[in-house]
């Protein structure tokens, strides 16, 4: 008898937190992230229209990369993750290219959450954790094939991850998250006493 492993769900997982001058590096980013929350009434005010439970800049700024050169060394290093990714879920990109299409700072205040979704129009979507408090949110993925299995018992509460419909992931200062885009996922309540800082972002084929 043997069991095969088919249609797998690859998640990315990654950390900046072993480079050199990491904390320097997380600080700068965390000053650019609150600075953001501070001076963007534009997004703050998107924030307020939709009930959002923090700041984010996702509605309000497209070029944090040449906004700040933070973000802009952010993504050099993204881009490196990215094309790793890339090479792993075995990506035939012809002669196009995987191509950062956004990126947005998430801040989340505590007691918030972000609702399911996924991230249409893009190949790779993905985050860095900046800061990430005692009691901040996990990452939670969803089985894909869950809206199929109409019929179907739940999972013991011994399952391995694998066989899991839900998987939460505990981010770390500098952890980086990848998945395709098709991957629905959410952020639950923020039960930490202080925001959960993040940095969203996409890759599009171009």
């Amino acid at each position: 008898m043997a069991l095969r492993s088919l249609f797998v769900t690859q998640v990315y997982e990654a950390s900046l937190a072993g480079e050199r001058d990491f904390e320097g590096f997380n600080a700068e980013l965390e000053d650019a992230c609150r600075m953001l929350a501070d001076e963007d009434m534009a997004g703050r005010a998107w924030c307020k229209q939709n009930a959002y439970g923090g700041y984010t800049s996702y509605a309000s700024l497209d070029d944090l990369p040449t906004r700040a050169s933070v973000f802009g060394d952010l993504k050099r290093k993204l881009d490196r993750h990215a094309s790793a990714f890339a090479e792993d879920l075995a990506f035939d990109l012809g002669s196009r290219r995987l191509k950062l299409d956004s990126l947005w700072v998430n801040v989340l205040k505590p007691g918030a959450a972000h609702s399911g979704h996924i991230h249409p129009h893009s190949v790779i979507s993905g985050t860095i954790y900046v800061a990430t408090p005692p009691g901040a949110s996990a990452l939670k993925l969803e089985d894909p094939r869950l809206p199929l299995m109409m019929a179907a018992p739940p999972r013991r509460p011994d399952a391995s991850e694998a066989a899991r419909s839900f998987v939460y992931l505990q981010p770390e200062p500098g952890t980086i998250l990848m998945w395709e885009s098709w991957l629905r996922h959410e952020v639950p309540a923020n039960a930490a006493k202080r925001e959960r800082i993040s940095i969203s972002f996409n890759y599009g084929w171009r």
